[in-house]
């Protein structure tokens, strides 16, 4: 067949966070790595590190078509034969209107399709393929593909398909990383390309709250939010280093004894690089992956950021609990251990191939003679 050409439609911004743009780029390299043309429609706003991402790709961005009719003038303009949609805004008659135009269309959802209507759909949370997994079922083991009631098309679902650029895959570490002692545990902190919601300041008071001598890295995405980490006072031994956010982000991963962040994207991220991690829920639709990943033990809960930043009884009892929780990880190398090796085991890194060699085989079935 002919030079495949794809389109992904996704936005990035302080406020929309960076997560839809990275799993987008992690499917871009994959698709380019099989040979296809890639091309990114969207807004990316005021993110200078997120474009250049795409610029030392060769991705063009484009800007981000949004009813169902600019989306497929779009993708008859520009010839697409797959167009990957990855956003809570869009309509969601676009996914039908783009299938009926005969562009193969993959609609990236986290639990809920919004009433898309697409030819393949894609929830890389950890257990989405199993709803009853709250229930105590064992973690999945290979990923599957599922057409469940009220999905017309299939699903690729589960960590199995989580989507991972190619700096994370190549930092992947060949085996869990084992339990180590330190005096001073190096920290990293980091709530996205954007910390749209403010957690870093919050998180930050909470880990200078253990009383643990560590030496702790906050990502700041924002220069506001800079400016209240400084102005956190740190413990006896403790050290705080702000830095912006950095495409070195991996290395800093595998370097940290202990990583705090939130329940998004990244969560896939620090699983497949076998990070011992403490999250906090963010927003609400992180809420159910939060849940299901502290219950099986991938990672430690510290709750959700409005009961850390409430006032009152609650508010400090919350705080004093997620303090309790980062404690005893940093004073305990078994705990890390333990959290790292059974994160490292769920998310292998190959869960962008296995999307892509899903969309390929649909696409050439339906281009075939006969």
């Amino acid at each position: 067949m002919n030079t495949l050409r794809v389109g992904l439609r996704c936005d990035a911004g302080p406020r929309r966070g960076v997560g839809h743009l990275v799993r987008c780029l992690a499917l871009a390299e994959e698709f380019l790595a099989r040979g296809a043309d890639v091309t990114v429609f969207g807004t990316v706003e005021r993110l200078d590190w997120a474009t250049a991402q795409l610029a030392a790709r060769g991705i063009p961005l484009l800007p981000g078509p949004e009813s169902a009719a600019e989306l497929v003038e779009a993708a008859r303009r520009h010839e697409l034969d797959v167009l990957v949609l990855d956003s809570y805004d869009l309509d969601p008659a676009g996914a039908g209107a783009l299938r009926a135009a005969g562009v193969y269309t993959l609609a990236i959802i986290d639990g809920d399709t919004r009433g898309q209507v697409a030819d393949l759909y894609l929830d890389q949370n950890f257990g989405a393929e199993l709803p009853g997994l709250g229930s105590g079922t064992e973690p999945p083991g290979l990923p599957t593909a599922a057409e469940p009631p009220g999905l017309p098309g299939r699903l690729l679902a589960g960590s199995g398909y989580a989507l991972l650029r190619d700096t994370v895959v190549s930092a992947r570490p060949p085996v869990a990383p084992p339990a180590t002692a330190v005096s001073r545990p190096r920290v990293l902190a980091f709530f996205g390309g954007t910390d749209a919601v403010g957690a870093a300041p919050v998180l930050t008071r909470v880990l200078v709250a253990t009383g643990h001598p560590m030496d702790l890295t906050v990502i700041v995405g924002r220069p506001e939010i800079e400016a209240e980490v400084e102005d956190v006072t740190p413990g006896r031994g403790q050290i705080i280093r702000p830095v912006p956010p950095t495409t070195e982000l991996p290395a800093l991963i595998t370097e940290a004894d202990l990583v705090v962040s939130a329940a998004g994207t990244s969560t896939w991220e620090l699983c497949c690089l076998g990070a011992p991690s403490a999250l906090v829920c963010v927003v609400d639709n992180q809420r159910e992956s939060y849940t299901r990943v502290v219950r099986h033990g991938l990672v430690a809960g510290l709750g959700e950021l409005p009961e850390l930043t409430a006032g009152g009884v609650a508010g400090r009892a919350a705080r004093a609990t997620a303090a309790q929780t980062l404690h005893g990880l940093l004073s305990s190398p078994q705990r890390r251990a333990t959290l790292a090796a059974r994160a490292w085991s769920t998310v292998d890194g190959q869960g962008r191939a296995r999307v892509v060699d899903a969309v390929l085989n649909a696409v050439r079935a339906a281009t075939a003679p006969g």
